[in-house]
């Protein structure tokens, strides 16, 4: 008498609610990272007023923080790699909220500067090893929807960032604007060091590798093509987002001619809805596009960028200021879908022991040929030629950021393997 087959059971699903409880923090810690970047901005009209500086001055206050940040990141990767990452978040965290609620003691410009520069040595902290600790708690199927929830951040902070700034300033002093940043990073920071903290490459498969010598793992890295690729098409978002970002509201009101406070609260606006929808959109349709083929989120954002850069230039063009901002949305929409799935892309082409270094690297790339250069060059060529022309020159980096996106979706499936 045979017996009948025995039947597998299904395999039981994951309990995912210690990861949900570490990326709701981690995202709550990335909103506060941008809403204490973008106060600076609504208050500096009055700090300027109070401390008696220049504009020249004022600008640096912005590029102190992003060189500082930039170049701490890779050593904040090094370690995030090497130590215990919460831990590591949750001493940028608290390091960087001090030293917002210290920018609120400043009475100098150089306290104020120095006080800058802490931030972002904090924020270097906890940026490049984010990400790494959202790709160990997820697998990679789920990995670009969460790491898209993540930098849902980056738009709502900083709206947050211009609101809170403005409102604080307004109602009290560009002091209590500070103060008031300060403190919701005291609170996550603590609670940041209860968050679980996942093995690296858990979520891998077992080729995986966990430990790597830091030279092998560069030498690795140094000829990833894909991680390559994928950084330069970031690189060239970054540079054209930072420039838009920075004078866009100066062409509507000085090209325009819109009133100064409705060109910037319209623009801020519109950034912001945008940013979340994009950021939303990409991380659903980046995982569907890569559970169809290997690569499939970096070909949505490749796309994406193709598609975004005519909508940049055709902006300008347009007689009506509704239209105008209308386009724009539709640009940024299609540039914020590329947050979720490059980044998913970074961590998925990296071995796990490697991936914060190579997320500080990506950061240092980013930001350094990025939009720490871009506002500077944007203006150079509106003195020489038109704010309008340097500004129809700013898509030409989106289009270009597009092809090298394209190209790495192509050479992805070499770095990326899927997993056994």
């Amino acid at each position: 008498m045979s017996s009948l087959p025995a039947v597998a059971a299904p395999a039981p699903a994951r309990d995912y609610s210690r990861a949900h409880y570490a990326l709701f923090i981690l995202t709550q810690i990335n909103l506060v990272n941008y809403l204490d970047r973008y106060i600076v901005a609504s208050a500096l009209p009055s700090i300027q007023n109070d401390l008696g500086i220049n504009n020249t001055q004022a600008g640096l206050l912005s590029t102190v923080f992003i060189v500082v940040f930039m170049l701490a990141s890779p050593l904040g990767g090094y370690l995030g790699d090497r130590i215990p990452r919460k831990y590591l978040v949750a001493g940028g965290v608290l390091l960087w909220s001090l030293a917002t609620g210290a920018s609120g003691l400043a009475g100098t410009f150089v306290t104020l500067l120095l006080a800058r520069a802490v931030i972002g040595i904090g924020e270097a902290g906890y940026g490049a090893v984010a990400p790494s600790i959202i790709s160990d708690l997820y697998p990679r199927e789920l990995r670009t929807r969460m790491l898209a929830f993540f930098y849902i951040a980056i738009p709502v902070g900083a709206a947050a960032g211009y609101g809170l700034g403005g409102f604080l300033t307004s109602t009290y002093s560009w002091h209590a604007a500070f103060f008031a940043g300060g403190v919701p990073g005291l609170l996550l920071g603590t609670l940041a060091c209860f968050m679980p903290e996942p093995q690296r490459g858990a979520m891998d498969g077992p080729d995986a590798q966990t430990k790597l010598p830091f030279r092998v793992g560069l030498k690795g890295l140094a000829g990833n093509k894909a991680f390559w690729a994928t950084t330069a098409g970031y690189t060239l978002m970054t540079f054209s987002i930072g420039g838009l970002g920075q004078w866009m509201p100066t062409y509507m009101v000085r090209v325009r001619g819109m009133a100064e406070g409705q060109a910037g609260l319209l623009f801020g606006g519109v950034t912001a809805v945008a940013g979340l929808l994009g950021t939303v959109a990409g991380g659903w349709l980046g995982d569907k596009m890569d559970r169809r083929r290997e690569g499939g989120g970096l070909l949505l954002s490749g796309v994406g960028l193709l598609l975004a850069s005519p909508f940049m230039y055709l902006a300008l063009h347009l007689e009506s200021e509704v239209a105008t901002f209308a386009v724009i949305g539709v640009a940024q929409f299609l540039i914020f879908l590329n947050s979720g799935p490059i980044n998913a892309a970074i961590v998925n082409c990296v071995q796990p022991s490697f991936r914060a270094f190579a997320m500080g690297l990506n950061v240092l790339c980013i930001h350094m040929l990025g939009d720490a250069i871009s506002p500077t060059l944007i203006g150079a060529i509106a003195d020489a030629s038109t704010l309008t022309r340097a500004i129809e020159v700013n898509a030409v980096p989106v289009l270009f950021g597009g092809m090298a996106l394209l190209m790495g979706a192509k050479l992805y499936h070499e770095a990326v393997p899927r997993p056994r």
